[in-house]
């Protein structure tokens, strides 16, 4: 028999960490393991801005680091917060204060809370170093920042968009990275130059992603209902696919429809599947290849609005929604925010299978959850499966972590001990 793996002094390595396949089981016993309160700072009743607003501050974005040991919070307070996963404590810092005349050193550690007064911030997203992000500002301009969260400054700006920026994605495979924006532009870019290597024009507001090979990319362009996907390599040839987001069954619900507002894509880990996140009470599931409508996830209240007593309006429009849906990293399993503060989680495994020419009239199958979770007191705008470990981060007015409840695992074998005496 060979030897244990040992490390470089000789100790025993560790083992590798056990691997928890997701299962409808563990899916329904999520539970809020740490509830963060205090993740966003309270508005002062007085501001013009607190009565714009209607109620309390949101969390707006949430990001994953790649091994998931981290998650990046950013807020309505113009913070970054940083997480730790595996803790779940806010990650500290230390700062190193040399005393000039002796060189002793004095270090001080203070929570990790990261200020973007100046620019606003917006759609975080981790790069793949765990310290380093890009984001989309929301003030003062439309300008891209590349933003160390080591020492809090800025590596780079990104200029180029005369909109706000709606859409914003890392690549899966390298430093690119993809914006969309209210000025009906798609920009390609590389942290490595400031200036955009890329650019489409559009017929109106662009959202965007990238499959998990990052080979391929997705623009959806709302007002007209279509998802173009295009060659990384030839974006600037035509799209290879063109898909048509048609919902024949919004015409039984009213005449004529509803427009579908979308307000995010993302690939399916596998690559098989397109989610596309709606600000409706709908999300959509599509096939990647051909471009069939497969499945409509039902059962939540789209986040349209930002209260639950708001009226609808006529018009269907983008709201607080954008990052409330997401795959789990087995694309089994699909799990969404609410209007309602509630998780939902729909099992997505036994989608239908369709082929050939594509036919917008036939009508998806309707999937309604597998289980949901009472979640946050207010909208649950924010949901998002970590890439690594079993547990959901959710986030509104506050932050909380979801883990698999491991009480009822020793029950049941308590009970199944219990029988076998």
């Amino acid at each position: 028999m060979p030897p244990p793996p040992t490390t470089s002094n000789g100790n025993a390595a560790a083992p590798p960490p056990a691997t928890i396949p997701l299962s409808n089981a563990l899916m329904t016993k999520l539970k809020p393991a740490k509830i963060f309160k205090g993740a966003v700072e309270p508005t002062p009743p007085s501001t013009p801005v607190a009565r714009s607003h209607q109620g309390p501050r949101h969390i707006t974005a949430i990001t994953f680091d790649d091994r998931g040991d981290q998650v990046l919070t950013a807020a309505e307070d113009e913070t970054f917060r940083l997480y730790s996963c595996k803790t779940g404590k806010q990650v500290l810092t230390t700062l190193y204060l040399l005393l000039t005349t002796n060189f002793f050193g004095i270090a001080l550690r203070h929570l990790k809370t990261l200020y973007s007064k100046k620019y606003g911030v917006d759609l975080p997203r981790f790069t793949h170093r765990h310290t380093t992000v890009v984001h989309a500002s929301t003030k003062e301009d439309d300008t891209i920042r590349y933003h160390s969260l080591h020492d809090n400054k800025y590596l780079q700006y990104f200029k180029g968009h005369s909109g706000r920026v709606v859409s914003l994605e890392v690549s899966p495979i390298d430093d690119g990275f993809m914006s969309g924006s209210m000025d009906k532009t798609v920009r390609l870019w590389d942290l490595r130059a400031p200036t955009c290597r890329g650019l489409l024009n559009l017929p109106a507001s662009p959202i965007v992603a990238y499959d998990s090979s990052g080979l391929v990319f997705a623009v959806g362009v709302n007002h007209y209902s279509r998802i173009l996907l295009y060659d990384q390599a030839n974006y600037d040839k035509d799209p290879f696919l063109t898909i048509t987001l048609e919902d024949p069954t919004l015409a039984l619900v009213s005449y004529p429809p509803r427009p579908i507002y979308m307000t995010s894509l993302s690939f399916s880990p596998n690559a098989k599947y397109i989610l596309v996140g709606c600000s409706g009470d709908a999300h959509y599931i599509l096939d990647a290849f051909e471009g069939h409508l497969l499945a409509k996830l039902e059962g939540h209240v789209g986040l349209e609005r930002r209260r639950i007593d708001a009226p609808q309006t006529i018009d269907p429009s983008k709201g607080n929604s954008g990052e409330e849906v997401s795959w789990t990293p087995d694309s089994k399993y699909v799990v969404s925010g609410s209007l309602n503060g509630k998780i939902i989680i729909w099992d997505v495994q036994n989608l239908p299978v369709r082929s050939g020419v594509v036919d917008l009239k036939a009508h998806p199958t309707r999937l309604q959850p597998l289980t949901t979770l009472d979640g946050h007191p207010g909208p649950s705008r924010c949901v998002r499966f970590n890439p690594r470990l079993a547990m959901i981060v959710s986030a509104g007015a506050e932050l909380a972590f979801w883990l698999p409840d491991q009480s009822a695992d020793n029950e049941e074998i308590a009970k199944e001990l219990l029988r076998k005496k």
